[in-house]
C-alpha cells in the first residue's frame, strides 16, 4: 500500500512539473505601424519561452524587434534565418534591450528560436519549446 501512495505522489509531482518553463499558447501579437512608419515589437525571452511567441507584421514595412532577457543567469538568444524574405538575425539576449531591424520582403510564416543549450544537456532550449513564429502578411 505504501508503494502505491509513493507512486501516486511521484506521478502527481511529474504531472505538475511537465510544463515547467513553457508558456501557454498566446494569441498572435499584431504589430502596429507607428507614426514614423516602423512596426515595433517588444519580445522577452526567459525560461524556455518568448513573449510574445506569435508576431504578425506587414510585408515591406520596416520592423524593429526590441528583444531582452527576462533575467536570471541562463543565457538565451533569438534566431531567425530567412534571407529570401529579408529577415536574418541571431542575437544573444541581455537584460538591457537590443534592437533588431529589418524589412520583411515576402509574405509567409517564419519560425524563430533560442539556439542555446545547457552544458552537458542533450536538449537545446529550442527542444524545450523556446520557439516562436513571425508571420508576415499583406
Amino acid at each position: 500500500m505504501r508503494i502505491l501512495q509513493v507512486s501516486a505522489m511521484v506521478f502527481v509531482l511529474l504531472l505538475g512539473s511537465a510544463g515547467f518553463g513553457q508558456e501557454a499558447a498566446q494569441a498572435p501579437f499584431v504589430a502596429v505601424i507607428g507614426t514614423d512608419g516602423v512596426q515595433r515589437v517588444e519580445i522577452t525571452g526567459g525560461s524556455y519561452y518568448f513573449n510574445p511567441n506569435h508576431i504578425v507584421v506587414k510585408v515591406n514595412v520596416p520592423v524593429v524587434l526590441v528583444v531582452k532577457k527576462a533575467g536570471g543567469a541562463t543565457p538565451h538568444s533569438i534566431f531567425l534565418k530567412a534571407p529570401e524574405a529579408g529577415i536574418d538575425f541571431e542575437v544573444n539576449l541581455k537584460t538591457e534591450p537590443t534592437n533588431i531591424s529589418f524589412t520583411p520582403t515576402k509574405v509567409g510564416t517564419y519560425p524563430f528560436w533560442c539556439t542555446k543549450r545547457a552544458p552537458l544537456s542533450s536538449k537545446s532550449h529550442k527542444d524545450h519549446g523556446m520557439t516562436g513564429t513571425l508571420e508576415v502578411v499583406d
